[in-house]
């Protein structure tokens, strides 16, 4: 009888909580209608193109016919991971987009922070302005351009470049044909396009950093690189913490289509990375299943990466994504 007695009150006060729950969600509906109304459109475009897709990743566990169709093709389990495992070209693609990818971390991340300092730094309001302009507009210009802009800039005989390079004297260089430059180009090319953009962020960072702290440090006769060191730096810390697990978390996805569009067959040795393995085997070759096991395979390591970072990050900065 005492349990029973004990067990009644826990489930009135559990009924009770659920009533006061629902209660406030009804009257919150209510008072904050719009906001709701507002939330529904970017709520279907993730459930319609990002949460349902993600069914169709079942054909990687599939002999994927497009006649029987994704659910109707017959279990294959593990067999198209496997096959990936034990082809010859597995450890060249893991290589190929883990150089790339880590090269473009260790060079990207760094130089908009140094950007948004020095233009922090700047008295002059014109040249401020003037090499905001000057780094941000690469940034507009489109993928197909920028290769275009490349190769026209990198021509072994009609490229600017190696024009400059033969009235200088050297000799002229395939730099699209080399696999061991092929690399540099992706990555310096990069940094160019994104890096007067990827500054925005660390600069409003900057505008967020309390005035106080520079008047107290100008105060103490703080030199302007001890300002930076100890205002500054800290400052930008939170935006740099998470644009670094970002981009840690999307170490395996480096993007394609740059590289597909700059990649001929002379460097494929360094520019054969595992997007566009899966556009040839997935598209070219219309092997759904194997370019679907691939794809996955890419996503989950990329997600371990991502929750791995962000524990780190919590751990040693108490900045995180979650």
């Amino acid at each position: 009888m005492e349990t029973v007695r004990a067990v009644q009150p826990s489930r009135k006060s559990a009924s009770s909580r659920g009533a006061r729950i629902r209660a406030d969600a009804r009257r919150s509906l209510r008072k904050h209608w719009r906001f709701y109304l507002l939330i529904i459109p970017p709520v279907l475009f993730f459930i319609l193109f990002k949460y349902v897709p993600m069914l169709n990743a079942v054909i990687a566990f599939k002999d994927y016919n497009i006649i029987k169709g994704v659910w109707g093709s017959p279990w294959a389990g593990f067999k198209h991971f496997r096959l990936f495992f034990d082809n010859p070209v597995f450890w060249v693609l893991i290589k190929n987009t883990l150089i790339i990818s880590l090269y473009h971390l260790v060079v990207a991340f760094p130089i908009p922070i140094l950007l948004a300092i020095g233009l922090n730094e700047v008295r002059s309001g014109f040249f401020r302005r003037t090499v905001q302009l000057v780094t941000y507009a690469p940034y507009f210009i489109s993928t197909v351009v920028m290769v275009s802009i490349i190769m026209l800039l990198m021509s072994p005989r009609l490229g600017i470049i190696n024009i400059a390079m033969q009235h200088l004297g050297m000799e002229t260089v395939n730099f699209l044909g080399d696999p061991g430059i092929f690399r540099s180009v992706y990555v310096w090319s990069d940094v160019w396009q994104t890096t007067g953009y990827s500054a925005v962020i660390y600069l409003a960072a900057l505008a967020g950093v309390d005035p106080a702290l520079y008047e107290a440090a100008r105060v103490d006769g703080a030199s302007r690189m001890q300002k930076i060191l100890h205002v500054d730096i800290p400052g930008l810390l939170p935006a740099a913490v998470i644009i670094l697990i970002l981009s840690v978390g999307n170490i395996m996805a480096i993007g394609f289509e740059k590289i597909y569009l700059l990649q001929n067959p002379l460097n494929t040795g360094t520019s054969e990375i595992i997007a566009t393995y899966v556009y040839k085997i997935g598209l070219l070759n219309a092997n759904f299943s194997f370019a679907t096991a691939v794809g996955l395979f890419n996503s989950v390591i990329n997600l371990i990466l991502l929750v791995l970072v962000n524990a780190l990050a919590r751990r040693i900065s108490n900045n995180s994504l979650w």
